[in-house]
């Protein structure tokens, strides 16, 4: 089910009583670029004078299909869990309902640097351990796919989209704020709700309707 409250405007609310905490929970929609996109060159750099050209193409591909993954992931079994408790269901709010209370909050809608700055650190010693030499390349991907994906994220509730690919993502959010949030949880590319079959019954509909309507 759809969340009962929705505020359409681009309105935030605060979260925490303590200043520091409130003011690191808004984030400019340009940080991830500026902020990570040194990252991501600097990796290739090291991934080709560590590796070779054709290496670093292949595992940075990689890279980015994991991020999707992960992307998918988190998006369905963390941000869209069910809590029973009153401490889980303020941890989720906190987390990832108030975005669906007040999705047009251009503060709230990428990922902030007290959250993702550690969590990519600890990506980065995970692929560390367990793809060296090649973890440089894979870094990069991982978080040039993250960084698609906050922009991309915040492009779909508040950048006109014109391109068909474009209008098709945003409306493919839209909707699973607004129509049906148990599905779509995808919001870079749907390609991991055609894997696990929770691809929106209207994707499916629109699609039958092509195949079925006579060439014109």
């Amino acid at each position: 089910m759809a969340a009962m409250f929705v505020s359409n405007k681009d309105e935030t609310i605060p979260l925490f009583k303590n200043p520091v905490l409130e003011y690191f929970s808004h984030i400019h929609p340009a940080t991830p670029v500026v902020v990570y996109g040194p990252v991501v060159l600097v990796m290739l750099w090291l991934a080709v004078t560590s590796t070779s050209v054709l290496a670093t193409i292949g595992v940075f591909l990689a890279g980015v299909l994991m991020w999707t993954f992960t992307e998918y992931s988190i998006h369905r079994f963390a941000f869209h869990i069910h809590p029973k408790s009153e401490r889980g269901k303020r941890i989720h709010f906190l987390v990832h309902g108030i975005h669906h209370d007040y999705p047009r909050d251009s503060t709230r809608l990428v990922m902030p640097l007290l959250v993702s700055v550690p969590l990519a650190t600890l990506f980065y010693f995970a692929f560390y351990a367990i793809m060296w030499p090649h973890h440089y390349a894979m870094f990069a991907g991982f978080v040039f796919g993250y960084v698609s994906y906050d922009t991309i994220h915040y492009a779909t509730h508040h950048w006109p989209m014109k391109s068909r690919a474009a209008r098709f993502i945003k409306e493919y959010h839209m909707k699973h704020h607004y129509v049906d949030d148990n599905t779509a949880y995808g919001v870079s590319n749907p390609l991991w709700d055609y894997v696990f079959n929770t691809v929106p019954e209207w994707v499916r509909t629109r699609k039958a309707k092509k195949r079925a309507a006579p060439p014109v």
